[in-house]
This record gives C-alpha cells, structure tokens and sequence, in this order.
C-alpha cells in the first residue's frame, strides 16, 4: 500500500506543478494600468491617448514589450470621463489587478478624483492627459505625477506671445475652461505682459450657438487697445469657425486658438496667419524619437501622430524609465527615483520637478500656414518657447 502512494503522490505533485507554472509566469508579469475615457465626449483624445502609449512602450522596449525580462501587460481601463467611476476603476487596478503603476486620465474631473486613491494605496499614479491646474496644485500628494502640461503652462506658453493690448476669453463652462482663463490672467502678470483682460465669456461645454457670447465679446474689445486678441479654451469640437464667420477682423479683433486635435484643425485652413500655441505638432519637434514615431504612426494609421498621441508617448517613457530603475513597483521607492528625473519625449527631454511632479516641456508658438501642401500640412514653427521661459508657479501645500 505504501508503495503505492508514494508514485500516486508524486504524480500528483508534478500534474499540479504543471498547471501552476503559468499562473506562477503570469504573477511574474509587470502590470501597468491605462485609464483612459474611452467613450464619451472626449474619446478622440483618449484613443490616441491609448495608441501613443502602447507605440511608446514597443519603441522603448524595442518591441520586446518587457522591461528588465518581465512581460509588460498593460489594462486599460474606460472611465467614461465619469469622476466616480474613474476612482473606482484605479482602485480596483491597484487592489484587484495588482499593477505596479498607473497611468490616466482624459477627463480634469476623472482624474482630480483619482488622486486620493494613489495615496491610499501608496501607489504612482501618472496622469496623462488631464491639464487641471489643482492635479499638481491643492489637490496633489506625493504619488502623483504629470507629464501632461498644465493649463498653467498652456497659458504661460500663450501669454509669451503677447506684450501688449487688450484680451478676452470664451471658454467652456466648467473645470477645464475656468481653469484656463485663471491661468490665462495669472500668465499674462506672470510674463510681464501690458495685454490687459477686457472681458471672459463661458459657455456650456454642448453649446454649438456662440452668437450671443461671441457679440458680447465682440462689444467688450472693440474700442479697447489693440492688438485685440479673443483667445478660445475649448477642449473638443472647436467653435473658431463659428466665430470666424462673424467677421472678428471688423473690429480688428485677432483670434488665438489653443492648439488642438488635427481633424480640428483642419477646418482652420481660411484662417492662414492666425497664430496661437500648441503642446505638440508632429511637424516641430526634431529628434529620433519623433521621427520614429511620426514615420512609423503614417505607416499603420495614414495620418501623422497628434498631440495626444504625443501625451502618450512621454507617459510611456516615464513609465519605462520609473520601473527601469524601480522594478518592485514600490511607491515610495518610485517616487524617490522619478523626482527631478528626466526622460525623452517625442518633443525632446521632460523632467519632474521635485516640488510638484509636474514635468517640465518646452511649448510652440504657431502660425496656421497659408499654402498647405496635403491635408495634415497645417502649422508653420513661429518659435519653440522653452522652458526657462515659462515660470510655471509652485502651487501645492508640500
């Protein structure tokens, strides 16, 4: 009897053995969690989010899709740009799937919510592409950082251009455009400008009438110093050519488009010598990096890579740089290896300033081009803005 045991029981070990070598396998692979707002109002932005991402990591890793000889796997996960939704989904990534980091979100609300759940867990979270000055400012704790730029940034690289005259804003009417037009007025004291804010329009994040905000506007800048510039914070369907179809030069008023998604502004093309700033055109940034990126996303998608795909790219790095050198996924250890560590982007090096997490980046100053030779051939360099030129205030409670 008893030798008969002892084989059965040996065969048992090694069957279970066995079956237990893949989940032993699987335990072993890196987990990064993607959290992105796949559908809903800004799915565009999310998707290229996701693409520029996932190109960033095989480029990285030169398509071993492995870091230090662990498997990456990535989860993304679809928050819908709902706040509750997205604090739920990062819980689960760090509690449920067990994920060495994280990366997200589209929606300023969704990931302003997000952010006590990487305390909580003790647990980096990088957020990408929400640009809410309050993720690095009031709202931040020491596992967040951000390769997205801010709005503060955005308004810094903007108020660069202008030294002087008279300004008013339209933007939509919640987190995203209020936090625009504040760091708008606080960039223009920032820069030193003269430019003088004469009046601020919000509309409804769905508006697609602007005729009464946009007279409104209209009347408030007319007899106002020039230049007179109308500058528009508006993230998703752009209301610049409605605008434009009032004929703002009557009153000699300029207009200063953010930068935007390329199928955006393509619908720019009458506007040639408009200028305005941008985080990322394909065309500007020269290194090996973006050439890879540019040549290879035409090859698979037909089309050059956008700003967010960009976005995505520089989280991938981070990511790749941070677990490089932290491959536990601890938190604490990866926050003391990624502040003040720099790493390269398809726009050249970031680095995350050890105050807030917020990387630092260089901005563009553009001009809509008048003769376009194809259908992405938009946008002519008026200057790279680097980024000693933009004092980007320290704005947590650290």
């Amino acid at each position: 009897m008893h030798q008969l045991i002892k084989p059965l029981s040996a065969a048992i070990l090694v069957a279970f053995a066995a079956t237990a070598a893949p989940y032993a396998l699987a335990a072993d692979d890196l987990k990064i969690a993607l959290i992105a707002g796949k559908t809903g109002p800004l799915e565009a932005y999310a998707k290229e989010t996701e693409t520029g991402f996932m190109m960033g990591l095989e480029y990285l890793t030169g398509g071993k899709m492995e870091i230090g000889g662990r498997k990456l796997k990535v989860i993304v996960k679809d928050d819908q740009s709902k706040p509750d939704l997205g604090r739920t989904l990062l819980a689960e990534a760090y509690g449920d799937d067990k994920v060495a980091i994280a990366v997200g979100t589209t929606s300023s609300g969704s990931a302003i919510a997000m952010l006590p759940v990487a305390k909580e867990y003790k647990k980096v979270l990088i957020v990408e592409p929400a640009v809410a000055d309050a993720i690095t400012g009031d709202k931040w704790n020491k596992y967040i950082f951000r390769t997205a730029r801010s709005s503060m940034q955005d308004a810094l690289a903007a108020a660069s251009t202008l030294k002087g005259g008279s300004v008013a804003f339209l933007a939509q009417d919640y987190a995203f455009g209020r936090d625009g037009v504040k760091a708008g007025k606080e960039a223009l004291a920032a820069t030193g400008s003269k430019a003088k804010v004469v009046h601020e329009e919000y509309a409804p994040a769905t508006a697609t009438d602007f005729t009464a905000p946009t007279q409104r506007l209209f009347d408030a800048l007319k007899d106002k110093p020039q230049p007179r510039v109308l500058g528009i914070v508006w993230a998703g369907p752009n209301p610049m050519n409605k605008i434009a179809d009032m004929k703002p030069e009557r009153f000699g008023i300029s207009l200063a488009p953010g930068g935007n998604i390329l199928p955006v502004m393509k619908t720019w093309k009458n506007y040639a010598g408009t200028e305005g700033t941008i985080y990322y055109y394909y065309a500007f940034p020269k290194n090996k990096m973006n050439d890879w990126l540019v040549a290879e996303h035409t090859k698979r998608f037909k089309a050059p890579p956008d700003m967010f795909t960009a976005g995505g790219f520089a989280a991938a790095s981070a990511v790749f740089n941070a677990l490089s050198k932290v491959p536990s996924g601890n938190g604490d250890q990866l926050v003391a290896a990624m502040e003040g560590m720099s790493f390269e982007t398809p726009k050249g090096a970031m680095s995350f300033r050890k105050e807030d997490h917020q990387a630092l980046q260089s901005m563009y100053h553009f001009r809509i081009k008048k003769d376009q030779k194809n259908e992405w051939d938009l946008l002519e360099l008026v200057r790279e803005i680097p980024t000693a030129e933009l004092p980007l205030p320290v704005r947590n409670k650290r």
